[in-house]
């Protein structure tokens, strides 16, 4: 199935300092939008496989916007989140956020065996969305639960997805609540 793009758009967002404390480094997150013609409308599909083998060549397109966009910054979260249009349904966007859309971001970055939080819904164009973020290593690094929070101009028109996957360099600016630290992530997972 081929699936056409008919629009990405980029949001980078870099957080210098919080409660009077500099950052040290600075918080960057980027969110790579995909505004996506959606396949299945006007009918029941069972089998929503096409859509899935399809995500890979999004996911791969969307990765290389994304990491130009990091620039000199490492990846150390990530999350992604869809919304489905208001003629579709909200099956539409998680057949294309599987793994299979998600497997080039990780190999972009080099890695990423945490589990990726999601959240999809059906809305109309214009419709806020929070996206969830966790560290790329391991689910459970307190210091990584964070998210951005996106409104869509003028999409997703009712036959449309607007696919998003969202990247930071780093936890959340003066993090204490404690837990599994990132450093202590990565000895877990090239264990």
């Amino acid at each position: 199935m081929d699936i056409s793009i008919r629009r990405i758009s980029t949001v980078i967002d870099d957080k210098l300092e919080e409660a009077g404390r500099q950052a040290a480094p600075v918080l960057r997150k980027v969110a790579v939008i995909a505004v996506v013609q959606n396949p299945c409308l006007g009918r029941y599909v069972e089998d929503l496989t096409p859509l899935i083998d399809a995500s890979e060549g999004i996911g791969a397109r969307m990765a290389e916007v994304a990491m130009a966009a990091m620039g000199p910054h490492g990846v150390q979260s990530y999350g992604k989140a869809g919304i489905v249009g208001l003629a579709g349904e909200q099956e539409h966007a998680n057949a294309l956020l599987t793994t299979t859309f998600a497997t080039p971001f990780r190999k972009a970055m080099g890695g990423g065996a945490a589990w990726i939080s999601s959240m999809t819904k059906v809305a109309a164009p214009g419709a806020a969305i929070d996206v969830p973020m966790n560290a790329a290593t391991d689910v459970y690094v307190r210091s990584h639960y964070d998210g951005m929070s996106l409104t869509l101009s003028g999409a997703p028109m009712p036959d449309e997805i607007a696919l998003i996957f969202c990247l930071a360099n780093r936890g959340r600016l003066n993090a204490r609540v404690g837990g599994l630290s990132y450093q202590d992530s990565l000895a877990t997972v090239s264990a």
